[in-house]
């Protein structure tokens, strides 16, 4: 358990040995939604840390701190207390990617080696006319209402979307989908509905410029939880180095709808193969594939 600056207690869990790399979670979910990524980089020569968000999975759940603010001050303290004193990559999934944009600006980038954004919200998500590719208010306005009147049955149908599925198309397993029920339903209702305030309306477009260091962005094209437009590719824009490679045709949860795919870019990312590179390996691997086929 880590200790945040106000007393709260955050679960954290570190394997392997390595480079460090913190990856942070998306909502409503908890550390666990990135054990397979995790088991992955930890088998691949890094240091994979993981923690539960204030309010999610084990950590506590007190009444106050769901602000980006508390949020970057929180990472800090998981990175000062497991990581080491050495740089770390810091990985963001969706609500995530605001903690690692926030962490960058408050607390600057000395101390990190690259960034990854994974299906994040960041730089905006609300919709006005500064920024009309955003979700519009009534949106977030009708999530609220559904959590209020019954959080069980709202998040059983959320997660159809989360992971795009569909009467027909079944991206992830029946038993995927109960798990990240499950895990949502360990947070406390008013944490979830503080997140989720916090990630509707937190502008990180004034953090871009913290953005100094190798930065990835990966996002799903038919993202219907976080719109590719309003935020992966606006971080392309805004960002001239970062790279971003789209997921055509994924939803939200690619961690567990193109796992292999995510779990190869990312390590490519983190031992610093440069795109060109990586697609020499990845045209390797496809010419071999088809010379097996053949034989």
């Amino acid at each position: 358990m880590i200790e945040a600056r106000d007393g709260t207690r955050l679960y954290a869990k570190s394997w392997g040995e390595g480079p460090p790399v913190v990856l942070i979670h998306g909502w409503p979910l908890s550390a666990d939604s990135w054990d397979p990524v995790t088991h992955h980089l930890a088998e691949n020569g890094f240091q994979a840390i993981a923690y539960d968000r204030r309010g999610f999975g084990r950590s506590d759940q007190p009444s106050d701190g769901y602000d980006y603010d508390t949020f970057a001050d929180d990472l800090a303290a998981v990175i000062g207390q497991v990581a080491g004193g050495e740089k770390v990559a810091l990985v963001g999934f969706s609500m995530g990617g605001g903690e690692v944009a926030r962490f960058l600006s408050r607390h600057g980038a000395q101390g990190v080696a690259r960034v990854a954004l994974v299906s994040s919200v960041v730089p905006y998500m609300a919709e006005n006319e500064n920024n009309p590719d955003g979700v519009p208010e009534r949106v977030f306005a009708e999530m609220t209402e559904g959590m209020l009147a019954d959080r069980a049955h709202f998040f059983r149908g959320f997660f159809k979307d989360f992971y795009g599925v569909g009467w027909l198309d079944r991206a992830v397993s029946e038993e995927v989908l109960d798990l990240s029920w499950q895990t949502a339903m360990q947070a406390g209702l008013h944490p979830t509905l503080a997140a989720a305030r916090a990630f509707a309306t937190t502008d990180f477009r004034p953090d871009l410029a913290a953005f100094t260091v190798p930065t990835l962005v990966i996002h799903g094209t038919a993202d219907k939880t976080v719109p590719i437009e309003a935020t992966a590719r606006e971080v392309a824009r805004r960002v001239p180095h970062a790279e971003l490679i789209e997921y055509e045709g994924e939803a939200h949860g690619v961690f567990a709808t193109q796992q292999e795919r995510l779990k190869r870019d990312l390590l490519d990312f983190l031992e610093g193969r440069a795109p060109e590179d990586r697609q020499e390996v990845l045209d390797a691997i496809t010419e071999q594939a088809i010379v097996i086929e053949r034989i």
